[in-house]
């Protein structure tokens, strides 16, 4: 009669075989294969059975028909000893083929996880918060469904109760303190902040009324719904520094004075340049940087060329060559100009010298000027269009109203067309420390915010909101926040925008197989590309290329 057996090796793994009895002694009819695991043992006991149940199986010489009697599985009570004959165990019984329990995307929940320790985010000693961030990486979503996320990125959730008392800890505790300086220690380790780049955009909610907090305010979208105001610092990288939430009615200037000075105090940071869109563009903003021993690059609004270039259009008229560049003044406030137009050369700017202006310095540039006139004539042919009462629409630029009655305007059209091709900055630093196109070089670094932006509002879905409490909008922000800083050092890594990196890495999926009682997770077959992207995001080899 034919039998399986298991024997316990000198190595101490466990061997498989098939026997019989002859003469009253066990005679091996053919070794199966040693397992070193639960699922190699039973991978092998079900190769075992398979060859005792084939009936055209031609290695066995078994001297047995194809119903043989198979008999169960039964672990060695002791080793074998020296003398002693080797105890069989007789398997009586089988529990069907493998299966698959579940798949899982832990390559992806790894590869993260090494990027949240290596920026020192561990230091919260909160998995929980580290399993929040990393879900809103992959797949933004609401603390109902974050469970399904962590689940299918092979993590075991935390319950909703204990993801709440987590959202509270990020806001009433340091948590947003100590993520802005494991950043800050982070940006100084691997580049500088030296320059900083700042921006604002709105965040609105599902909300029909208003609090002290959610309020209705401008909107580029030019939405009703109540928002909040959010103000984020990043370096010149686009990694996140600083972020702060204020009222929705709160107009977007009255912001970068608070979170810089806030940026200061907290890292005791004295010289560094602060960058911003026009849209920071204020007296009191500019003023209030100065006092604060900061220095700033802001954007300059087109309707103050005039005044700025007067000088210019005087000596030399509306021509400009490609690339040109103009380093002159902009009053500080009002229309007063310390720039004398009756001298030819333009006036070097200085802090003791002009006491009432700001250096200004405009460029022109020809693929711009081509850009400006189209939007230009596309908007006076939308003003000719409703003079003439062929599209009916609120009144659109360059049209004059006098009572009933609509004329194009001449006058402002001519106006924008001489400006057509220039863009101004305005900044508190003096030539002799930085030329003028390293001014220009430095305002054009303001894409990495609003990527930084663009990667918020998108990719992490901050918006729109379900919270209510300014505790839990916070609390919000923070995973945000965290999550931003996350994405930022793995596209730094990779080379690779995060939702690529994503996309590309969920599909390798771990199997957990069941078989013969044990289980064990098995990890996917890598391909050369993907691994890659491990390889870069470890650490271990450059940037790929986009």
């Amino acid at each position: 009669m034919a039998f399986i057996r298991r024997v316990r090796t000198g190595s101490g793994a466990t061997a498989v075989q098939i026997a019989e009895y002859a003469r009253g002694r066990q005679r091996i009819v053919t070794h199966v294969g040693s397992a070193h695991t639960e699922a190699e043992l039973g991978v092998l006991l079900q190769r075992a059975r398979e060859l005792l149940e084939d009936p055209e199986q031609g290695v066995l010489d078994l001297g047995i028909g194809p119903t043989a009697p198979v008999t169960s599985l039964v672990p060695p009570a002791r080793e074998v000893g020296l003398f002693d004959a080797p105890q069989a165990v007789v398997d009586r019984g089988r529990d069907g083929p493998g299966r698959v329990v579940s798949t899982d995307s832990r390559v992806l929940f790894e590869a993260l996880a090494t990027v949240f320790t290596d920026l020192g985010f561990d230091a919260l000693e909160d998995a929980v918060f580290r399993d929040l961030v990393i879900a809103r990486v992959v797949e933004p979503t609401s603390i109902l469904d974050t469970g399904r996320v962590l689940i299918d990125l092979g993590v075991r959730p935390a319950s909703e109760k204990t993801m709440r008392r987590t959202l509270a800890r990020a806001y009433q505790g340091t948590y947003r303190d100590k993520v802005a300086q494991l950043c800050f220690d982070h940006a100084l380790t691997s580049g500088d902040v030296s320059l900083v780049l700042y921006d604002v955009t709105t965040l609105y909610f599902e909300a029909e009324k208003e609090d002290d907090l959610r309020k209705v305010g401008f909107s580029k979208e030019r939405r009703v719904d109540p928002q909040v105001v959010v103000g984020l610092l990043v370096d010149r990288r686009g990694f996140p520094l600083e972020i702060g939430c204020y009222e929705g009615n709160k107009a977007e200037t009255s912001t970068i004075v608070p979170i810089v000075k806030q940026f200061q105090a907290r890292h005791d940071v004295g010289d560094m340049v602060v960058v911003a869109d026009a849209g920071m563009l204020s007296a009191t903003n500019l003023r209030e940087l100065d006092e604060a021993d900061l220095r700033f690059i802001v954007g300059s609004r087109v309707t103050k060329a005039p005044m700025d270039l007067a000088s210019h259009f005087r000596w030399h008229g509306d021509a400009f060559a490609d690339a040109q560049v103009i380093d002159t003044l902009t009053p500080r406030t009002g229309r007063r100009s310390e720039n004398d137009t009756a001298v030819r050369a333009e006036p070097v700017w200085g802090p003791i010298a002009h006491p009432g202006s700001w250096r200004a310095v405009w460029a022109y540039s020809a693929k711009r000027a081509a850009r400006d006139n189209k939007t230009l004539t596309l908007q006076e042919n939308r003003a000719r269009a409703v003079i003439a009462g062929e599209k009916a629409a609120r009144t659109p630029r360059f049209v004059k109203t006098s009572g009933d009655r609509h004329a194009l305007d001449e006058a402002a059209l001519a106006r924008a067309r001489r400006l057509v091709g220039l863009k101004g900055y305005v900044t508190n630093i003096p030539a002799q420390l930085m030329p003028a196109s390293e001014v220009i070089g430095s305002y054009h670094e303001l894409w990495h915010v609003e990527q930084s932006f663009r990667m918020s509002k998108t990719d992490l879905r901050a918006r729109p909101m379900f919270h209510r409490t300014r505790d839990a909008i916070e609390a919000h922000l923070t995973i945000v926040f965290t999550a931003l800083a996350v994405s930022r050092e793995v596209q730094a890594r990779t080379g690779l925008a995060i939702r690529n990196v994503v996309r590309q890495l969920r599909p390798l999926r771990s199997a957990t197989i069941a078989i013969n009682g044990a289980t064990q997770t098995f990890v996917p077959a890598i391909p050369a590309d993907k691994q890659a992207i491990l390889d870069a995001i470890q650490g271990r080899t450059h940037a790929l290329s986009k």
